[in-house]
């Protein structure tokens, strides 16, 4: 019988109005254990697809697991994107600050069963964009013992030169979610927001520089261009280990609404678990 995961959500108020929810999963049993930390994508939420199943995963191998949404992600109580106007205001700066939030709350023992997470034992994941994000926060951040990249950007600005060059134009252009048929803002300030850090979220430049424990996992159904990212990232890394997934997309083959999990999905998780059990 598998042990029962305990779920609490918090929320962690920011000084410019923004706000940050999350849930915190782990086992009752034991005592202190490592801290992970799953940071979502573009487009993503804490609740899209995996993410619940991969943290009650992780949570059972003996992690104190940690998912949020970024402040900025469109995303507010739901598991829709209700808040389009908060999306068009995000940047990698707004998230980069929101990571440093979380873990913020998690040293000064500000979030659920905190006595069961030991902060100095801290692992970071990320998928897609949050990959990217995960490895530019612990370049600058040395409490980060770990990081792992599900199918992650080797390149910040993932988008076309006309799109950019209309929402400098135009303050604002629109991207669609093929799955909601939204069209989801991207404002100009996304765009000087790259241009102010563009050595900051070299994201191959930062990974070179890691000298901490690195996992690449990328599936080898996935786009053109994060297969690139992949090869790009492999190449970056001073302390990586990389795995291709044969057969597996960039959702590991699983979709949202979750509709159960997939032999790509529990691969990924098993070398995932794996990994952070030998590196944190």
């Amino acid at each position: 019988m598998q042990e029962a995961v305990l779920t609490s959500p918090f929320e962690l108020r920011l000084s410019d109005g923004g706000l940050i929810r999350g849930d915190i999963r782990v086992t009752a049993a034991g005592g202190s254990r490592p801290a992970v930390l799953i940071a979502h994508g573009f487009k993503g939420f804490k609740d899209w697809g995996f993410f619940p199943y991969a943290a009650e995963q992780l949570a059972r191998a003996g992690f104190y697991t940690i998912t949020f949404n970024f402040s900025r992600n469109g995303v507010s109580g739901s598991q829709e994107f209700d808040e389009l106007g908060k999306f068009g205001l995000n940047t990698y700066s707004r998230e980069q600050a929101d990571l440093e939030r979380v873990i913020a709350a998690l040293i000064r023992k500000e979030l659920p069963h905190q006595e069961k997470a030991d902060p100095k034992r801290l692992g970071l994941i990320g998928h897609s964009r949050g990959g990217g994000n995960a490895l530019l926060f612990a370049a600058e951040h040395p409490l980060v013992r770990a990081a792992v990249s599900w199918n992650g950007i080797a390149r910040a600005n993932l988008f076309e030169a006309a799109f950019e060059e209309e929402a400098r134009r135009e303050g604002v252009a629109f991207t669609p979610n093929a799955r909601t048929g939204q069209q989801m803002p991207i404002r100009k300030e996304f765009f000087e927001d790259l241009d102010a850090n563009a050595e900051r979220f070299d994201i191959p430049a930062r990974l070179a520089s890691l000298r901490i424990p690195v996992l690449l996992i990328q599936g080898d159904q996935d786009s053109p261009r994060l297969l690139e990212a992949f090869r790009i990232l492999k190449d970056a890394a001073q302390n990586g280990t990389s795995l291709l997934l044969e057969g597996a997309g960039h959702t590991f083959g699983t979709v949202h609404p979750f509709a159960g999990t997939t032999a790509s999905l529990e691969s990924g998780l098993e070398a995932t678990i794996e990994f952070l059990r030998q590196k944190i």
